[in-house]
């Protein structure tokens, strides 16, 4: 099996599955009981805590939810309450995630003024930054913009956009969901008041995520209940999933030369066949999507799928449905229902891509017309 959808789902490492299992046997207190399983299980939230910062490379606070998606709808919607005197516009990008993008347009709804920079063009990519820090004005309350692109792999400079959104205004509170980029980019390169992330984009459980949250900063809680992690996220943590989310940044290798590698061979490959034309620029080196003219993206990937080799046609979460992100990068909507997106992980091989070069070009055989 050769699976390079990872930036779907990855598949757990070793270490994590014995992380959670063990977890499971040994420390299944409650992390709010008095007595010692209770107390080993809130040390294991504790270091989790430690090591997830570590990663990060800066200080603050550590707030467990059930993924990504549960992270940025507590910011976007307890944001606006925390701060509520602070403006009512929000300015974002054309192609988040519908975790981020969905939440904004019910924002929108409420009365909110959301403004949508789109992603530079190809030969432009230098202006893009500029254009959301231009879009900030005295009452924007929040910023927020997606680290890595989960369909093209196009990279922001969020630590560009939060210094100079700091300095244009101090008040408005900058986000950033991180999810494609943690632990694959530098972490000296992002910098946000609140981060979202998840466990099982880097080889961790499904199920858990976590949210960054910088020192003074305020948000409403989007959960009420028993008042764990300090009434910010009610509900009796999944220390075991948590142990296997700590497990996963600890063990995710650096990749920055293998994937670059990588990257520069599927180019080099699919630049020899016919009508294949490339779709991400400015990305990371661990996504790229490109379309085979000629074949509808579902017929490549199940011809592939034949062989076990797993890609995908765009974000796992519109299930095969055009999202419209391609478009926002200008991509045709033809070049779109032709489109493959390749993820790459520590597990992947030079033979791997090979592997897919010949099933691209034994499909292209077969179906392109």
């Amino acid at each position: 099996m050769i699976y390079l959808d990872n930036s779907a789902t990855t598949r757990p490492f070793d270490s994590v599955i014995k992380a959670v299992s063990e977890n499971m046997a040994a420390d299944f207190g409650n992390a709010s009981s008095l007595h010692k399983m209770g107390i080993n299980a809130e040390k294991v939230i504790k270091d989790a805590k430690s090591t997830i910062l570590g990663k990060l490379g800066t200080d603050g606070n550590i707030i467990f939810t059930s993924g990504a998606t549960e992270s940025s709808n507590t910011i976007l919607f307890g944001v606006p309450k925390a701060y509520k005197h602070n403006g009512k516009r929000i300015v974002t990008t054309s192609f988040e995630h519908p975790s981020v993008a969905n939440p904004l347009r019910k924002l929108e709804e409420q009365g909110y003024e959301i403004v949508r920079v789109r992603p530079p063009k190809r030969s432009e990519p230098q202006d893009f930054e500029q254009r959301i820090i231009d879009a900030v004005d005295e009452n924007t309350l929040l910023v927020s913009v997606m680290w890595v692109n989960n369909e093209t792999g196009f990279i922001a400079d969020i630590s560009k956009i939060y210094s100079a959104v700091k300095r244009k205004n101090p008040k408005t509170i900058v986000h950033c969901d991180a999810v494609q980029g943690f632990c694959k980019l530098p972490a000296k390169t992002l910098r946000a008041d609140l981060i979202s992330l998840s466990a099982h984009k880097i080889h961790g459980p499904k199920g858990i995520g976590a949210l960054y949250c910088a020192k003074g900063v305020r948000f409403e809680p989007l959960l009420y209940g028993g008042g764990q992690q300090g009434g910010i996220r009610s509900g009796t943590e999944p220390v075991d999933m948590i142990a296997g989310f700590a497990e996963a940044v600890r063990s995710y290798p650096d990749c920055t030369e293998k994937y670059a590698e990588l990257n520069g061979r599927l180019c080099d490959k699919l630049a020899a066949l016919e009508n294949v034309t490339i779709n991400s620029y400015g990305n990371a080196k661990n996504i790229l999507n490109f379309s085979v003219r000629g074949v509808r993206s579902e017929i490549m990937l199940h011809f592939l799928e034949e062989r076990e080799i797993y890609v995908s046609s765009g974000s796992a979460c519109s299930k095969g449905k055009t999202s419209g992100v391609l478009a926002e990068f200008g991509v045709s909507d033809k070049d779109a229902d032709c489109a493959i997106r390749v993820s790459f992980s520590p597990f992947t091989s030079e033979s791997d891509i090979d592997a897919l070069a010949g099933g691209i070009a034994d499909g292209i055989t077969r179906f392109r017309r």
